[in-house]
């Protein structure tokens, strides 16, 4: 697994965003319940598109699991917007327009394609119901996938 600077087993940063509703989320408000974080690098992209849908598709898993689940890009809310319609996504999608959360979990790219700066790398954190990470995975490469295998037989070991 790469490594990342987040470790399973401290406390994982807390944060405030605003979802695709226009509504601010803050991490330490789901305390008792495991939260699985998924940062993506864009919107209407290919292999998050994928990532997301299998999401979507396999979201009872998450949801029998106590499992809040969001995704996490550098997108503005309206984008989001956009795609979480367009992709039927049933869980909420945070912006991290400003590029502190992706910063705070070392999941920013310096140089992403088209020489954009500060892209979300793809990762996975998984937070149980005392905010600890038990789970932590970011990808160099973003045509990578997490390692969902892992990540439910962790979220299984939770409950």
């Amino acid at each position: 697994m790469p490594s990342t600077s987040i470790q399973p087993g401290q406390q994982a940063p807390d944060f405030t965003l605003y979802d695709s509703d226009k509504q601010k989320v803050t991490l330490s408000d789901y305390k008792g319940k495991n939260v699985l974080l998924l940062f993506f690098p864009q919107a209407f992209t290919g292999t998050c598109t994928k990532e997301l849908c299998s999401t979507r598709d396999n979201i009872a898993l998450y949801n029998e699991a106590n499992a809040q689940v969001f995704g996490i890009s550098v997108d503005s809310i309206f984008t989001l917007a956009k795609y979480k319609e367009d992709q039927s996504l049933n869980f909420p999608l945070l912006s991290d327009f400003n590029k502190t959360t992706s910063a705070e979990y070392s999941s920013l790219y310096d140089t992403f394609v088209f020489d954009m700066k500060g892209v979300s790398k793809r990762s996975a954190f998984l937070i149980d119901k005392q905010g600890i990470v038990r789970y932590a995975e970011v990808l160099e490469s973003a045509g990578d996938l997490p390692d969902f295998t892992a990540i439910q037989k962790a979220l299984k070991e939770l409950n």
